[in-house]
């Protein structure tokens, strides 16, 4: 088999973050010409191309709209476009608590709710549509918070509230990698609040290392994209790539920060080198 696949970016970043170094040669090798493209760009035809692999679109949520409208005209995307509406709006996680799976306590309020009963101790506040850990506030108490909130608010965000996981502090979280259904790493990252914007201003710097998760973490990431998959109607297989950030609760349970289906750095020079020849074997299973 052979074909030509783009990898989707945004004008800051034309080639991602270098993430996805070994990511050409491995489609290379498997009869694929790939080639790197902002999603924006109008001279590109995506519509040309066997598959479409959004990767550094990380100022999409700037532009929500217009990248969600952008998504629906691309027919060979990947994840598709179903799966990016709903994976961009964070409120998924109160979805898949009501289906049953163990994820941080999560309280979605819309612009006009109620004033919220604020947890005690600490808590995190962030738009339920964003990236980079751009907008989210961590706070002590209501009268701290409610400024953020209304902040969000005024701007027409819908808002997270959850519980502060302490367990973050000194584990920070562990991120499963999976593609095309099937488990290929993990990395562990340290904890992001209050870190700097890299020079792009498109995402948080992060502290990486590889990681090997424990029996229970591989249990519930399996949950998570199994009540995913049934939500959304599709197989776990059609997932060409999906992430599950998972931390410790406090009572040493896991449970799920968030499903990355759309954008997230895959942690390539996290693991071994073949991670990215599994990568274009499910990239070519897509298209099987």
């Amino acid at each position: 088999m052979s074909g030509s696949a783009i990898l989707v970016s945004c004008s800051a970043l034309p080639e991602g973050d270098g993430d996805e170094h070994a990511v050409p040669e491995a489609l290379a090798d498997l009869g694929f010409k790939s080639r790197w493209a902002a999603w924006d760009d109008s001279t590109v035809d995506f519509g040309a191309a066997d598959i479409v692999v959004l990767r550094a679109t990380w100022d999409y949520a700037e532009r929500h709209d217009e990248f969600l409208s952008w998504t629906e005209s691309v027919p060979a995307l990947a994840n598709a476009a179903e799966v990016v509406r709903w994976n961009v709006d964070k409120s998924y996680l109160a979805e898949l608590g009501d289906a049953g799976v163990a994820v941080v306590p999560t309280t979605v309020l819309a612009p006009g709710d109620d004033a919220p009963r604020w947890p005690k101790g600490e808590f995190v506040l962030k738009p339920a549509i964003g990236a980079g850990s751009r907008g989210v506030g961590r706070f002590a108490s209501g009268d701290a918070a409610a400024p953020h909130l209304a902040g969000l608010h005024a701007e027409g965000h819908t808002a997270l509230l959850q519980p502060y996981q302490s367990t973050v502090d000194a584990e920070g979280e562990l991120a499963l990698v999976y593609f095309g259904g099937v488990y290929s790493h993990a990395f562990s990252k340290a904890a992001m609040l209050g870190r700097e914007l890299d020079e792009s201003g498109l995402y948080v710097t992060e502290k990486l290392a590889p990681a090997q998760p424990a029996a229970k973490f591989r249990a519930l990431a399996e949950d998570v994209l199994d009540a995913t998959a049934a939500l959304l109607g599709i197989l776990r297989a059609e997932l060409l790539y999906a992430r599950v950030d998972l931390v410790t609760g406090p009572d040493g349970r896991p449970l799920l920060l968030e499903l990355e289906l759309v954008e997230p750095s895959l942690g390539f020079r996290q693991t071994d080198d073949a991670a990215a020849w599994r990568f274009a074997s499910a990239v070519r299973q897509q298209l099987a």
